[in-house]
């Protein structure tokens, strides 16, 4: 180990072995290492939210490295008896099956305190001490500080009531608010808050037998609306109708435009789709778009409608404090220049004019670009450019797997868990269709300012995706989004890009080599896929395919931040 005034910590044997031939004044240097002498060093691990030194990096090839994980349940067990011989065991089990279920969460990146056994133990330490004592009383020391996120309460809540360890009173009860400079405490029922579950059911995938000729189609038309609701197949009269050609419906062919009416759906072949011309397709196309600029112009003039946006935000606000905790834990990653001290040639270092009298050689520093410690502050914000599929598969298979319902959940996560982390994650959202491969949704420095912006949003990317062209612009859009952060890499401290979709590339012959090119295209702009819908295994059978790390497969909203917290921390250990 080499000392920062340049002295050598060596074993003795190595020292007898290797050291001999040195001078007295070389010697000076050398301080010998007892063969008894023996170091332990305890470290935090790096990054948030202890910020310790990463000292594998710094000290590993110096030390017999050992990673202390969490106890085992069994062996949490049997410490906590030794400190509560007097609780009850089946208590006690309750206790570190709670703290086992934090723990979990917090290496999701629910939370962002990962709570140990020491936290357990001093709630058994204080029930084995003042048994008369409540157990709110008990928690008071280790939850009093997240009292005041109210997100992070509400999921420690349910973690311990989970657990039967819901209290009767205390801090995660309590409401603290100043009244006319008076500090009062305000009491809140442990109840759960309620869930809003999305309603409907999934429609299977099934094949129509119909087959039609250039001569049965007559022309594209929105068709007859059927005040019952009932299901038509095969047909050419209502609007909703399923495997039937010229009206607006789902699984057809020569209609203006997709209209699900929450009937099961036919798919007719792609053989009998190629059966309409060119003239009726662009027919359709024109009724199409002009239907899309209506219903656009109805959206910009419509009221914010707080019911509709709370039935897309209820089921994800867990998530959406979850990533804001990620957020909240990122690090700085750009390289910077600093100056690097006791060097042997570079710039004089003022500070070391005497050791330069005497003798000293590494008395000079240099400029270097050196990685950011932990806890360094961020100098430049991060960039993320979020890619989403708004094509027409994603309305046409959304009653097959909630495709576009988890599209748009995962848009609307984004823009709320990331709304007040503007000066250090800057983002945008870019969609893509049949019609074009850079739809700006939400513009950089143009970021929604409340919910019925956001609600608009969505609203237009649930529109674009009922009345777009048939196709796919996946590759194009992420290769373009890669390319325009690549011209701003020097801006922000790390650059992402994201592409979500629902992986329907075979049907239009993209080979995934391609798209395995795109993402690997720039090593200073990280770039991932996120696959959130699969005709069958068909998105596993991709990710497959694809760069290990670079895709991922998420069918379930609710996993969304912690794939997000992997794509960040991956490239943060990197």
């Amino acid at each position: 180990m080499i000392l920062s005034d340049n002295r050598r910590i060596v074993p003795k044997t190595v020292m007898e072995q290797h050291y001999q031939h040195l001078g007295e004044e070389e010697l000076h240097k050398i301080i010998p290492l007892h063969p008894e002498f023996r170091m332990f060093v305890l470290a935090n691990r790096p990054g948030f939210p202890f910020l310790g030194n990463d000292f594998y990096s710094v000290l590993g090839d110096l030390f017999s490295v050992h990673a202390v994980d969490n106890p085992s349940f069994e062996s949490e067990m049997e410490l906590l008896k030794k400190y509560g011989p007097e609780i009850p065991l089946e208590f006690l089990e309750r206790i570190a099956k709670a703290f086992g279920d934090l723990r979990t969460l917090a290496d999701e990146g629910t939370i962002s305190y990962p709570y140990s056994t020491r936290e357990a133990v001093n709630i058994v330490k204080h029930l084995q001490k003042y048994p008369r004592d409540t157990l709110s009383e008990a928690i008071d020391n280790i939850f009093d500080f997240d009292v005041y996120n109210n997100e992070l309460r509400k999921t420690v809540r349910r973690t311990l009531k989970k657990h039967k360890l819901e209290p009767t009173e205390g801090i995660l009860l309590r409401k603290r608010y100043t009244d006319e400079g008076e500090l009062k405490v305000e009491m809140i029922p442990i109840s759960e808050l309620p869930t809003l579950e999305r309603s409907g059911t999934l429609n299977p995938l099934r094949y129509s037998d119909k087959k039609f000729t250039e001569s049965d189609f007559g022309g594209p038309k929105h068709g007859k609306v059927d005040p019952n609701g009932a299901p038509h197949v095969g047909g050419n009269t209502w609007a909703g109708g399923s495997g039937g050609r010229d009206t607006a419906g789902l699984g057809g062919v020569g209609g203006p435009y997709r209209l699900d009416s929450g009937n099961p759906v036919f798919q007719v072949s792609d053989a009998v789709k190629q059966a309409l011309s060119p003239e009726a397709r662009k027919m359709a196309r024109a009724m199409a778009q002009k239907a899309f600029d209506e219903k656009l112009l109805e959206i910009k003039m419509s009221k914010y409608e707080g019911n509709v946006y709370e039935e897309y935000l209820a089921p994800i606000r867990p998530q959406i404090a979850a990533l804001r905790v990620i957020l909240n834990s990122l690090q700085a990653k750009a390289k910077e220049r600093k100056w690097i001290k006791h060097q042997t040639s570079g710039d004089m270092d003022d500070t070391k004019i005497i050791e330069g009298v005497v003798g000293e050689k590494n008395i000079y520093r240099r400029r270097q670009d050196e990685n950011p410690e932990p806890g360094d502050p961020q100098q430049k914000p991060k960039r993320l450019m979020l890619v989403v599929d708004v094509s027409g598969s994603m309305y046409r298979f959304n009653g097959y797997d909630r495709r576009l319902d988890r599209m748009l959940e995962c848009a609307l996560l984004v823009m709320e868990a990331f709304e007040g982390f503007e000066e250090m994650f800057q983002y945008d959202i870019v969609g893509h269709s049949g019609d074009d491969y850079k739809l700006p949704i939400v513009e950089h420095g143009k970021l929604p300012r409340d919910n019925k912006e956001r609600l608009d949003i969505m609203r237009i990317m649930h529109l674009h995706s009922q009345f777009c062209s048939s196709g796919d612009n996946t590759l194009e859009a992420t290769d373009e989004a890669i390319k325009t952060l690549a011209t701003q890499v020097e801006d922000f401290d790390e650059s992402f890009v994201i592409m979500l979709s629902d992986s329907n590339l075979e049907r239009y012959g993209i080979p995934p080599k391609e798209l395995s090119k795109i993402l690997n295209s720039h090593e200073d702009v990280k770039s991932f896929a996120i696959f959130i819908g699969s005709l069958g295994d068909q998105a596993e059978r991709l990710k497959l395919q694809l760069p290990p790390g670079k895709a991922y497969v998420c069918l379930d909203t609710t996993k969304l931040p912690q794939i997000l917290q992997r794509i960040f921390s991956e490239t943060i250990l990197a």
